[in-house]
């Protein structure tokens, strides 16, 4: 997705993500993409019996990125 965004730019993958975030996020709390990873862990989370508590609930996997007021 960076590369494509920046094609005629010669950045490294770290710095064409920082680039983005302050772009066009600058918003998020942990000031990077969310990895693959993390949303796999979080699905298998909410597929778990430690998410049983849970129900009925949006849940987010954005980083930060969307402010919310609670």
């Amino acid at each position: 997705m960076l590369q494509t965004l920046y094609p005629d730019e010669q950045f490294s993958i770290e710095e064409a993500e920082k680039r983005f975030m302050k772009e066009n996020r600058p918003t998020s709390i942990i000031e990077r993409l969310i990895r693959p990873e993390e949303i796999a862990e979080f699905v298998a989370f909410l597929s778990s019996p430690l998410s049983a508590e849970i129900n009925g609930a949006a849940m987010r996997a954005d980083g930060g990125l969307v402010r919310s007021v609670f």
